[in-house]
């Protein structure tokens, strides 16, 4: 026969007065709390004195070939040839209204050719080429393929500016060509990051003040974040050259909206549960001391798996996943000093004041006592179980639904949400010449074999025509420009052809690369890192749900429900992309990116829910009463932070950049799925259903109200404490 449950252990007799601590057990940690504020500001200052001002590092823009493709390979050969690391950009001439060019057109065409070779990497005169139906016009010029970032983007307006020379409507001039999509690409992040940090902050801003309330309270952890978010942009730039990393404009951009988001769902767990601390404790700095010891774990153990998870794109084989891994990981470390060591700080300090108008006061009921919406949620899950979990289920399963028809793949032309100068050339030239003439294929093989190749690629079929190029004593180049455009179906199935036709030349020992080859082998690359990446981060993910809960069956629920989650959230927004945005495909990178987001961050409200069930349990109550316990505390917590989250990441669509558009999006609607129907009705009602066994093979009840601490607070009464005193 088991003993009786005892009653919850604690600080003080129930009705007692609270403890009102002297003097000098006031000042200390005041002293404490005032020296850390200091000490923090001491060391960002001295950071953002001496440390990089943005986070992405040079080279890394073009530097995302996996080194052991073709195509990296190709182009590594390439740059060491006499006249090699070059690559072409094309100035195409057409009239507005597709009509012929006319003499003076031609005219003017011809005299622009010689400026245009003078820009040129060889300074050498150009000469105009005409298409055989007269409409449109092309002049080649050729630049570093070592370029990047504003050394291309100056290049590239240069030579835009030269073409333009002269030519008046309806005669217009379009640079196209890789420099110049990647010029275009790299003003997409032109004011990019100011834009995204202005609007992130908008909406943290917002959000802040309509969930507490005051107009004082929201300041300080949106400061705090502030600060961190900019001490991880200085520190990943310092770090990241140093370790050997590259990250990328992108990476930076997604830096910031990790951070934000990151550091304010810590700042919500910890400002609500030092608010009910404050309504049970009469002195401010042991009300902050408890709700420390509460949410740390928590926030240690959430923060810990998207770190972990994030350094798992170390195993990428893309350099732009490997510089998101560490810039994210380095994020979020961050995200969490500030939020357990910098925040308390500023919040214990100014006192109660800073909640006004709402100030708590010792003897207001604490959340889980309190008869809100949460609570009311609570008993309706409870009252039926079985139908909440199914519906909700169904509801998950119809969005998944989406999904069916989705095409992964863009090409370099369709990242673009508006069509900028580069691809709109590309078009132009594309109507009358092959679709892959802007980025043909460059084929490196032995010297001896030139001839060879070149025969056998004109064979194939998508193939459109052959041109060779430079050689040396030991390589032969081949132009090969496909009837394709690049980064299509088609394109890659020549491509692939291609290849194999190739690799049958005796002793040709051949390369295929160029831009197109690049982005194939990238794609391809990509399916790759998924394929190592997903399940690693799962593993993580299970495995940190297992100690932080020291059980089997909740980690593995949890963790189907943080899947669900994911492949609803990517079923919906697919349908949101086909209808509203009128997107072609997925890009490549999306379903991978996403899917480490939404399951890395979605775990944090796992934690933040089943940790505070876990905790009442271990103070006395039974499994049900905790869940319904656990949600009445932290349903306005998660729901608030998941709302914040997935605002925070909607801001990546102010970018004109289709990727960061589809991973706002996808990721947004995962988090809202998650804060409002899975973590706050699908696993209470999971938790109901399974009762004790929830926590095999822990046994968490039958520790309860032993005295023995709990895992997640002084002694895991906190709750019940309220109660008591109330």
């Amino acid at each position: 026969m088991k003993p009786p449950k005892q009653p919850p252990r604690l600080p003080t007799p129930a009705g007692s007065p609270p403890r009102v601590p002297g003097p000098r057990s006031r000042s200390r940690p005041r002293a404490l709390a005032v020296a850390v504020l200091l000490l923090t500001l001491v060391f960002v200052g001295a950071v953002f004195a001496f440390g990089p001002s943005e986070a992405n590092t040079p080279g890394a823009d073009r530097a995302n070939l996996p080194a052991s493709s073709q195509s990296a390979k190709a182009a590594k050969i390439v740059d060491g040839m006499a006249g090699g690391g070059r690559t072409p950009m094309l100035v195409v001439y057409s009239r507005t209204d597709g009509s012929v060019l006319t003499e003076v057109d031609r005219a003017v065409i011809t005299g622009r050719a010689a400026p245009l070779g003078a820009v040129g990497l060889d300074g050498v005169p150009a000469e105009a080429m005409f298409d055989p139906k007269g409409a449109v016009a092309t002049v080649p010029v050729p630049v570093s393929d070592k370029l990047e970032g504003k050394d291309n983007d100056r290049v590239v307006t240069r030579v835009r500016e030269v073409a333009a020379e002269g030519v008046d409507k309806p005669l217009r001039a379009q640079v196209t060509g890789g420099p110049a999509v990647s010029a275009d690409l790299t003003r997409v992040f032109d004011g990019a990051d100011v834009t995204l940090l202005l609007v992130t902050v908008l909406v943290v801003a917002v959000l802040l003040l309509i969930t507490y309330r005051s107009p004082v309270l929201w300041l300080v952890p949106l400061i705090v974040v502030a600060i961190g978010d900019r001490l991880a942009t200085v520190v990943v730039g310092a770090l990241a050259p140093k370790v050997g990393v590259a990250v990328d404009s992108s990476a930076a951009g997604i830096l910031s909206v990790l951070v934000f988001g990151a550091g304010t769902n810590y700042a919500l767990l910890l400002v609500s549960r030092y608010r009910d601390e404050l309504r049970v404790e009469e002195h401010r700095f042991t009300a902050m001391r408890r709700a420390l010891r509460g949410v740390a774990p928590a926030v240690l153990a959430s923060g810990s798996t998207v770190v972990l998870s994030l350094l798992t794109l170390l195993a990428a084989e893309l350099t732009v996943n490997r510089g998101l891994g560490f810039a994210g990981a380095c994020g979020i470390v961050i995200a969490m000093f500030f939020g357990l060591v910098v925040l308390p700080a500023a919040l214990v300090l100014p006192g109660r004041w800073l909640f006004w108008p709402l100030i708590p006061r010792v003897g207001d009921p604490v959340a889980a006592d309190r008869d809100g919406v949460w609570a009311k949620l609570g008993r309706v899950v409870s009252a039926r179980p079985v139908l909440v979990s199914a519906g909700a289920t169904a509801v998950l399963a119809a969005l998944a639904c989406g999904l069916f028809g989705t095409s992964v793949g863009l090409s370099q032309n369709e990242t673009f949400r508006s069509t900028p100068e580069s691809v709109r050339g590309a078009k132009t030239l594309e109507s009358v010449r092959p679709a892959g003439a802007t980025q043909p294929l460059t084929v490196v093989s032995s010297a001896a074999t030139g001839p060879a190749v070149a025969k056998t690629a004109e064979g194939v079929e998508g193939v459109s025509s052959v041109q060779p190029g430079a050689t040396s004593g030991r390589y032969a180049v081949t132009d090969v420009i496909l009837d394709s455009a690049p980064g299509s179906g088609r394109s890659d199935a020549t491509l692939v052809l291609l290849r194999k036709s190739l690799a049958a030349v005796p002793d040709a020992h051949t390369l295929v690369g160029g831009t197109t080859a690049g982005e194939y082998d990238v794609a391809k690359a990509t399916g790759r890192d998924t394929r190592v990446v997903v399940p690693l981060v799962l593993a993580i993910v299970f495995g940190v749900l297992v100690l932080l809960l020291r059980a089997l069956v909740a980690p593995v629920l949890l963790v189907l429900t943080v899947v669900a989650t994911y492949f609803s959230a990517l079923g919906a927004a697919e349908v949101v992309f086909r209808t509203v945005y009128d997107f072609p495909a997925l890009d490549d990178n999306v379903p991978l990116l996403s899917f480490l987001f939404l399951v890395a961050l979605g775990v944090d409200y796992n934690i933040f829910l089943i940790a505070r069930a876990r905790e009442d349990t271990v103070a006395g109550h039974d499994t049900r009463a905790a869940i319904l316990r656990a949600l009445a505390s932290t349903g306005g917590v998660i729901t608030s932070a998941g709302i914040l989250l997935a605002a925070v990441f909607a801001v990546l669509g102010v970018l004109p950049l289709i990727t960061l558009t589809q991973i706002g999006v996808v990721v947004g609607a995962g988090v809202l799925l998650d804060t409002l129907i899975v973590r706050t009705v699908l696993v209470p009602a999971l938790v109901l259903l399974a009762g004790k066994r929830f926590w095999w093979p822990g046994r968490p009840e039958e520790s309860a109200g032993t005295g023995e601490p709990g895992e997640f607070g002084e002694s895991g009464a906190m709750s019940s404490l309220g109660s008591a005193r109330t």
